[in-house]
C-alpha cells in the first residue's frame, strides 16, 4: 500500500492528461479566448492612446500590434502543441525539463504572481459593483448616500466598497470553479457578449456623429512618413509594449491548448488574436473619438481625450448607459481575471500539492488570498513598490519558456513519456537529481540573469519590453549548448 500510494503521490485528476472525448476546443474557442485577453480596460486605453494621444504614424502603431500579434501566434503554439498533444497544463509539461520536484516550485512562482493580480484585479472589478450599487441607493434616495454609516472608512473602504469586494470574491469563486467545461462556456459567451456591447456603443455614436467619427479617423491616417528611419524606435517600442501586454498568458499557454481537438484547430484559433487586434483596435478607436465629440459638444469641455473606458462612462450624465456599460466592463473584468490569473494560480497549485487540493479547496486558497492582498491594496500594498518585485518574478517567465521549447524540440526531440511525467520513482526519466534537473535550472539562472537586468539596470530600461523575450532566448541558448556537451 505504501508504493501505491508513493506512486500517485505526483497526480491529480485536474491536471493529467486530457481524455481525448474532452478534447472539443476549436478556433472559435480560441478566438473567444485571446478576444477576452485584450477586452480589458488596459487593453483599451493601450490601444487607444497609442492610436490618438501619442504622436506616432497610424500605420506604424497598426503593423507594430500586427507584428507583436504574430509573434505571440508564434511563441504560443510552440508552448501550446506539446500540450494539445499530450493534454497536460504547463506545470506538468515543465516536469519534463526541469523535473518533477522543482516544478513544484518553479510553477509556484507562476501561480503566485497570478493570485496577487488576481486579488488587485477582483479590487478593480468591485469598484464597478460599487458605482451600481451607489446608482441604485442614489435613485431610491438621493440623500441615503449621506447616512454616517456610509461614511466610515475601514483601510480606505466604505461598507460599500467591502461588500462589493466579498460579493465579487464569492461570485468568481462560484464561477470558476465549476470545471473546463462551463470555463469554456463562460470564455465563449464573454469573448461574444463584449464584442456584442462594443457594436451596440458604436452604433450610438455612429448614428449621431458618424460622419466626423469617420473625418476625425481620416485625419489620423498618414501614408507620407510610413518608411522613415525615425519610425524604427517607434515601430520596435510599440511591438514590444503590445507583446509585454500578451505575454503574460503565454507561458501557461498549455492550460487552455490541451482542449484543443487538434493541433491545425489550435493554429487557426491562435492566428486569431491577429483578427482581434485588428477589430478592437477598429472598436477602440471609433468609441473612443466619438465619445470625445459627445463630451465636447454636449455635455462638457473636456480637458482632453480619454482613452479609459471607465473615465468616458464617468462623463456620461445617463444613467442607463452608464449601468450598462459598467456591466459589459465587468463581464470583460471578470473572464480576463479568470483566464490571465485564476486559471494559472489553480493549477500552479494542484501541481504544488496534488494530493491535498481540488478544484474547490485550491479556489478557496485563492480567494482567501486575494482577499487579503485586494483589501490592503490600496493602504499597504499599492504605496510600498511592490509591482516591482511582482516585475522581477515574472522576469523568470521568459527563461521558462525558453528552456521548455529548446528541450522538447530540440533535446528530447518532441518525445515526452507520459507515465514517468507522474511518477516519483527514481528511476523515472523525469525525476533527474532527486527531482532537481540543474542544468535546465542553471539555464534558467542565466537567463533570469539577462530578463532581470532590464528591470534593475537604468542603462538597460529601454529594453524592458522585451525581456521576455531576452531571457527566453538566452535560456534556450544556453540550455541548448550545455545540453549538446557529452
Amino acid at each position: 500500500m505504501i508504493q501505491q500510494k508513493d506512486r500517485y503521490n505526483l497526480t491529480n485528476w485536474e491536471i493529467v492528461s486530457v481524455n481525448p472525448a474532452e478534447k472539443n476546443w476549436d478556433w472559435k474557442d480560441y478566438f473567444c479566448f485571446w478576444a477576452i485577453n485584450i477586452q480589458s480596460i488596459i487593453g483599451f486605453s493601450l490601444i487607444a492612446s497609442l492610436y490618438i494621444l501619442y504622436d506616432l504614424n497610424f500605420f506604424v502603431v497598426l503593423i507594430g500590434s500586427l507584428i507583436a500579434g504574430l509573434l505571440v501566434f508564434f511563441f504560443s503554439n510552440l508552448i501550446g502543441k506539446p500540450s494539445q498533444r499530450h493534454g497536460i497544463p504547463f506545470v506538468v509539461f515543465l516536469r519534463t525539463s526541469i523535473g518533477v520536484s522543482a516544478a513544484k516550485y518553479f510553477g509556484l512562482v507562476r501561480g503566485l504572481v497570478g493570485i496577487f493580480f488576481f486579488g488587485v484585479q477582483t479590487f478593480f472589478i468591485s469598484k464597478s459593483i460599487v458605482y451600481l450599487i451607489r446608482i441604485s441607493l442614489f435613485s431610491y434616495d438621493e440623500s441615503f448616500l449621506e447616512k454616517e454609516i456610509f461614511l466610515n472608512f475601514f483601510m480606505s473602504l466604505n461598507i460599500i466598497d467591502w461588500v462589493a469586494f466579498i460579493f465579487t470574491l464569492l461570485i468568481q469563486y462560484l464561477l470558476f470553479t465549476k470545471g473546463q467545461k462551463f470555463i469554456r462556456l463562460l470564455i465563449k459567451f464573454s469573448g461574444t457578449f463584449v464584442y456584442f456591447g462594443l457594436i451596440l456603443f458604436l452604433i450610438i455614436i455612429i448614428s449621431d456623429y458618424g460622419k466626423d467619427v469617420i473625418y476625425r479617423f481620416k485625419d489620423l491616417i498618414d501614408v507620407n512618413n510610413i518608411f522613415q528611419k525615425n519610425n524604427i524606435l517607434p515601430l520596435l517600442s510599440i511591438t514590444g509594449t503590445f507583446f509585454a501586454y500578451f505575454s503574460i498568458v503565454i507561458l501557461n499557454f498549455g492550460d487552455y491548448s490541451r482542449y484543443a481537438k487538434n493541433e491545425n484547430e489550435l493554429s487557426k484559433g491562435n492566428f486569431s488574436l491577429v483578427l482581434n487586434l485588428i477589430i478592437f483596435s477598429f472598436f477602440s478607436l471609433f468609441i473612443t473619438m466619438g465619445a470625445d465629440l459627445i463630451l465636447n459638444n454636449n455635455i462638457t469641455n473636456a480637458e482632453k481625450i480619454l482613452t479609459n473606458p471607465t473615465d468616458i462612462i464617468g462623463k456620461f450624465n445617463n444613467t442607463y448607459l452608464t449601468i450598462t456599460a459598467l456591466i459589459f466592463i465587468l463581464v470583460a473584468s471578470t473572464s480576463t481575471n479568470l483566464i490571465a490569473n485564476y486559471i494559472p494560480s489553480q493549477n500552479s497549485l494542484l501541481n504544488f500539492l496534488p494530493k491535498q487540493l481540488g478544484l474547490r479547496s485550491s479556489g478557496f486558497v485563492i480567494i482567501i488570498i486575494g482577499f487579503l492582498i485586494g483589501s490592503s491594496w490600496l493602504t499597504v500594498l499599492s504605496q510600498i513598490g511592490i509591482l516591482s518585485i511582482l516585475d522581477t518574478l515574472g522576469a523568470l517567465f521568459g527563461p521558462l519558456f525558453g528552456l521548455m521549447i529548446a528541450d522538447y524540440y530540440i533535446v528530447k526531440n518532441k518525445k515526452i513519456i507520459n507515465k514517468d511525467i507522474f511518477s516519483p520513482k527514481s528511476d523515472g526519466s523525469y525525476v533527474y537529481s532527486n527531482g532537481w534537473h540543474w542544468k535546465a535550472i542553471y539555464s534558467v539562472f542565466i537567463g533570469f540573469i539577462f530578463s532581470a537586468s532590464t528591470i534593475w539596470n537604468l542603462d538597460l530600461r529601454f529594453l524592458q519590453s522585451f525581456s521576455w523575450v531576452i531571457g527566453a532566448f538566452m535560456t534556450y541558448v544556453t540550455y541548448y549548448l550545455i545540453s549538446s556537451k557529452k
